[in-house]
């Protein structure tokens, strides 16, 4: 299928359905793969090396085999018929997305904090983050909320549209793949510092460039979306940017605490370890609840603008058929 339209119909299914709990996806048969290889490839007493060597093949096998594995369903498909070919593409390019999923699990916090049920509102925030929620209050789960709707503009939605719009399906697949990786074995503790050291380093790479191109988004969509500060946004990203943990992170939500003029980052915990971290934005108001409701508007144009740019990168990025090659 042409990716000049495959983009398009992928965001529309995705705004239309998000992403339905009963239906399975592609992401889960990923995580099954990793486990399994996880369970295979650990041994007790290994060395540090031998760690490392491990997680590296099994990154490198379930990357490789989910582009693999993807072209090869889509190429059998279209065997079929070139019906079933293009809307298996749709499909699987649908399940790349989570615009509509993040803005849904977001509104449902949202809501819950303006029921005055904040327990709930700590409740529904851990569904789409990793820090413990179980104490937060208000100010702290607008923040986090912010914080997830920044990054995952980049993660969730621009990445996956870049990669689709580079390589279509199979190669934004993979790259969920390294997503999957990363949020599965890609963390500094003590079991996996050296095992998913491999799998956290090829989630940087693949999310080095993306995270960027959404700072840049956020940044530009500022100068057309009301209450935005496009001005504050750039500054804010020069010189916040790089103040995260996270070489890539601190990209998009940088430019996010600039755009809305509110303060980010600060301690975390995390399975009730504390993690410090440093402010970005640190001048501006703490975060409230227009401010993530402000932050959901800017995140929905942010994913149109990715849109349009994935189109037109794909029209260029599409190998064009040699003139008389369909004679």
């Amino acid at each position: 299928m042409n990716r000049c339209s495959l983009i398009p119909a992928a965001w529309f299914l995705d705004q239309l359905s998000g992403d339905p709990e009963w239906l399975p996806h592609p992401v889960r048969l990923i995580g099954f793969a990793a486990a399994r290889g996880e369970a295979a490839l650990r041994r007790p007493d290994q060395s540090e090396l031998s760690e490392f060597v491990s997680g590296a093949a099994l990154s490198l096998a379930v990357v490789a085999s989910t582009y693999y594995a993807t072209r090869q369903f889509i190429r059998l498909a279209n065997r079929l018929s070139p019906a079933v070919g293009n809307t298996v593409e749709v499909l699987l390019a649908w399940n790349c997305l989570a615009a509509r999923n993040l803005e849904q699990e977001a509104t449902s916090v949202v809501d819950a904090i303006d029921s005055g049920d904040i327990p709930l509102a700590r409740h529904r925030l851990a569904r789409i983050v990793g820090r413990d929620t179980q104490h937060l209050d208000t100010q702290e789960i607008c923040r986090a909320l912010i914080e997830t709707l920044a990054e995952s503009a980049s993660d969730g939605i621009l990445a996956p549209l870049f990669y689709m719009a580079l390589g279509g399906v199979p190669l934004a697949m993979a790259y969920k793949a390294v997503n999957t990786l990363d949020s599965m074995i890609g963390h500094a503790d003590e079991r996996y510092f050296y095992f998913g050291k491999a799998a956290a380093r090829l989630d940087d790479a693949a999310n080095y460039l993306p995270a960027r191109l959404t700072a840049a988004a956020i940044v530009a969509v500022s100068n057309v979306h009301e209450h935005c500060d496009p001005v504050a946004a750039w500054q804010t990203w020069r010189r916040d940017g790089d103040k995260h943990k996270s070489p890539n992170a601190g990209q998009p939500e940088s430019a996010v605490a600039g755009a809305l003029h509110v303060r980010l980052g600060g301690d975390n915990t995390y399975g009730g370890e504390l993690v410090r971290a440093a402010h970005i934005g640190r001048e501006f108001s703490p975060p409230s609840l227009p401010k993530v409701k402000s932050a959901l508007r800017l995140v929905s144009v942010v994913t149109l603008l990715g849109v349009a740019c994935g189109v037109l990168l794909s029209a260029c990025a599409q190998p064009r058929e040699a003139p008389g090659a369909s004679r």
